[in-house]
């Protein structure tokens, strides 16, 4: 076998060292400590700039994926703007041309801006229609009755409002955002 000295060993001489159970043995008594997993993770991290890289990793990712999630929630609420915008602009397109024919025409409006949004959760849309410069009293998203303030050439106006959820991580950035798109149809 090979003799190897072993620093801080007993007065410092060189002693046998071999594999296995032997070697453990001769370094327990030689005063060397074994680590846990902690320790040797700790150390590792504590060694060196790999640790650091690390460290400045686990720092940076939670901002990072704040400002991400930031991003996506807004170009959803974009998106949804966009949406209801065009679904409003249909609606009123719709009105204009059936104003002879309804009965009801913020029902048939609000089922045109549905079909027109199906993306959109329904419910959480609500309309106005203002025809001939009033706006009829709606229940909810009807005005039934109201096809009388349809006039030849008056222009109908559709409003639609719509709310955005802005929220990040539990904290809401923008409470009570509505989303809002209002056009005005003119018969020519």
């Amino acid at each position: 076998g090979r003799s190897v000295r072993i620093s801080g060993g007993k007065s410092g001489h060189a002693i046998p060292v071999t594999r296995g159970p032997i070697r453990k043995a001769a370094s327990e008594n030689m005063g060397v400590k074994h680590r846990s997993a902690i320790e040797k993770l700790r150390a590792f991290l504590c060694s060196g700039s790999e640790g650091g890289a690390l460290v400045e990793i686990a720092m940076t990712l939670p901002i990072l994926l704040m400002v991400m999630l930031g991003i996506f929630r807004f170009g959803i609420a974009l998106n949804n703007q966009l949406t209801l915008t065009q679904a409003v602009g249909t609606g009123a397109q719709f009105l204009q041309q059936i104003r002879t024919n309804t009965t009801d025409p913020c029902a048939d409006t609000f089922a045109k801006i549905r079909s027109a949004a199906p993306y959109l959760t329904s419910s959480n849309i609500s309309i106005t229609v203002t025809m001939n410069g009033t706006t009829p009293s709606q229940s909810g998203n009807s005005c039934s009755g109201a096809q009388s303030n349809l006039a030849q050439g008056a222009p109908v106006q559709v409003a639609a409002t719509y709310p955005c959820n802005l929220t990040i991580y539990g904290a809401n950035l923008a409470p009570g955002c509505l989303l809002h798109a209002q056009v005005t149809e003119y018969e020519y």
